[in-house]
């Protein structure tokens, strides 16, 4: 039977303290550390106040980081959707923006949420730093609009 170099080492006392050091170098070694941008989750609810009838993004501003997941979630008030303003994106940035908007029900817009708990998930992707628009379609008469704070 052959056996390996570390086997050997782990036979004395001594070597069983150098082979638990060795695989646990070589585990953290499997293991980097987190980068400081490393990915968020942002809850987003889509509601309605009841007692005045206002529609709206809370929070209405969020600040992320490329690869962070944001999650666009009805509290009340549905349908909602949530769709991108496409006028101060590039066609880069608009061909990201739509690819990184799963099962789009049109141009830089998401699909209808018609039922409460319903939510719809994207991941940001690599937009220049910035401020992008966003609205509630079935109730954008009804100023329901938001902002994505992209930084880096």
């Amino acid at each position: 039977m052959r056996t390996s170099h570390l086997h050997t080492i782990y036979e004395s006392k001594a070597g069983r303290a150098k082979y638990l050091a060795l695989a646990i170098g070589g585990l953290v070694g499997l293991c980097p550390a987190q980068p400081a941008s490393a990915q968020a989750t942002h809850i987003v609810r889509l509601e309605m106040t009841p007692d005045q009838e206002i529609y709206r993004f809370v929070p209405a501003r969020i600040t992320v980081r490329p690869g962070d997941v944001v999650r666009f979630k009805v509290s009340s008030g549905g349908p909602h959707n949530v769709a991108f303003d496409p006028e101060p994106l590039t066609a880069e940035g608009r061909g990201a923006l739509n690819a990184a908007m799963p099962n789009r029900s049109g141009d830089l817009s998401g699909p209808v949420l018609d039922r409460s708990d319903a939510e719809y998930r994207i991941v940001v992707p690599a937009l220049p730093p910035g401020h992008y628009g966003f609205f509630c379609t079935p109730h954008r008469a009804y100023d329901m609009r938001g902002e994505l704070i992209v930084v880096r």
